[in-house]
């Protein structure tokens, strides 16, 4: 088998070229790639806890504290304890955050289209199906 047909390499490749793609839009924010996929998780389960933002990201820990302290900072999000753990902290948008995420979302969405250019619906939704199941069958977490 060679890596054309290796599919972890394949889905490397291919986020590559979509991060690559994001790449001029980030900077114009200020953004980098695990900022931007934590704005992007946030926007969909805001105040989550910043181990599953970890993991929902695709980040390291130690880099997404990097990530989130430079997000604090520039007042995109905001760091909160856990009102039934003082162990552990939670993770929100800020409105400023907000604003910068919808900046973003609109290139996040045509790159994701690009990726699917001459690809039909049904074939689309099987693909996503297929790694929806992937995911579950290699997943170390249950969300």
């Amino acid at each position: 088998m060679g890596l054309d047909n290796f599919a972890p390499y394949l889905m490397n490749r291919i986020m590559g070229r979509y991060n690559a793609a994001l790449s001029a839009e980030m900077a114009a924010l200020g953004l980098t790639t695990p900022q931007m996929r934590s704005l992007a998780v946030l926007s969909v389960t805001d105040g989550i806890l910043i181990r599953e933002l970890a993991v929902y990201a695709v980040v390291q820990q130690s880099t997404l504290s990097r990530a989130l302290d430079a997000l604090v900072r520039d007042g995109l999000v905001r760091r909160e304890t856990d009102a039934n753990d003082s162990r552990a902290t939670r993770v929100y948008l800020t409105d400023q955050g907000r604003e910068a995420y919808a900046r973003l979302w609109p290139h996040m969405a045509q790159a994701y289209e690009a990726m699917f250019k001459g690809i039909g619906t049904e074939e689309k939704a099987a693909f996503v199906a297929t790694l929806q199941t992937m995911l579950r069958n290699i997943r170390k977490h249950d969300f």
